[in-house]
């Protein structure tokens, strides 16, 4: 029986009338990767970069995630080719692949993403989630339509080249990330520095000027505001591992008595 694949990011993005509000995926964990999924969000990012996620919890998670109305993206650790064609073979529609600071960058990732002669993705379909395993009609000739790339800008060199990386074909949007940006301008942990603002605002409008989405990563409420005012047409609000660590010490705050040795209240 042929069965279709959902719709991607890029198409999630062309046919929205609002800004898409997403949250990370941290834990490694299906059940809370299916709760963030049915939480209203639009879009969901699945990280192996900084959160302990393989192969094995990145299937599992997209799994979960499948029954809700929500879109999975999954940052991969490094543009590594190999790393690239295993993570779309999972079944992965759409992928951000991190620290892309030249359009060499965004060209080998573009170039990892695509069946040859376009570019250099391995074929395994029929063994693979991706076409789910041949029962996709037309999966091998019409792949770059199951597919969506959005690439991340986070260091100086970046910003410089962010024009330049906007227009290479393939690359269907490009995602800021404050984070590693104010580290690579000198203002380690201070993503809301005045400076790295400016330069993910000139990164804004290289993307926007290129007929890009452009997206960013924005904990802080008011920073949020700022960049959906200045065009951010998909920003991250939160994380999952950060929503529990926030409230389990605002439980904690509201019951553990602030002096140790104070005596707690019984019930």
């Amino acid at each position: 029986m042929p069965l279709r694949l959902s719709p991607t990011f890029r198409d999630a993005l062309a046919n929205a009338d609002r800004p898409l509000a997403g949250i990370w995926v941290c834990s490694g964990s299906p059940l809370v990767a299916e709760i963030c999924a049915g939480s209203g969000m639009d879009w969901v990012l699945v990280d192996m970069e900084h959160s302990p996620n393989g192969l094995e919890s990145v299937l599992t998670q997209l799994q979960a995630v499948a029954a809700y109305p929500v879109t999975p993206v999954v940052r991969v650790p490094i543009g590594d080719v190999v790393t690239i064609k295993q993570v779309l073979d999972l079944g992965a529609q759409n992928l951000l692949v991190p620290m892309v600071s030249s359009k060499t960058d965004a060209e080998a990732a573009v170039a990892a993403v695509r069946y040859p002669p376009r570019g250099s993705r391995g074929v395994g379909s029929a063994l693979a989630r991706s076409a789910r395993w041949n029962r996709v009609d037309g999966y091998l000739p019409d792949a770059d339509d199951h597919v969506s790339l959005f690439v991340q800008i986070e260091t100086a060199a970046g910003v410089e080249a962010a024009a330049e990386i906007a227009a290479v074909d393939g690359v269907d949007g490009v995602f800021v990330g404050p984070a590693d940006l104010a580290a690579s301008m000198g203002v380690l942990g201070q993503q809301t520095h005045p400076d790295v603002v400016a330069a993910a605002l000139r990164t804004f409008d290289a993307v926007r000027a290129a007929g890009k989405p452009v997206g960013v990563n924005a904990f802080d409420p008011a920073a949020a505001d700022a960049y959906l005012e200045a065009g951010a047409s998909f920003i991250l609000v939160g994380a999952d591992v950060a929503l529990l660590a926030r409230g389990s010490e605002a439980l904690a705050a509201r019951f553990i008595p602030a002096d140790p040795a104070a005596e707690r209240a019984s019930y």
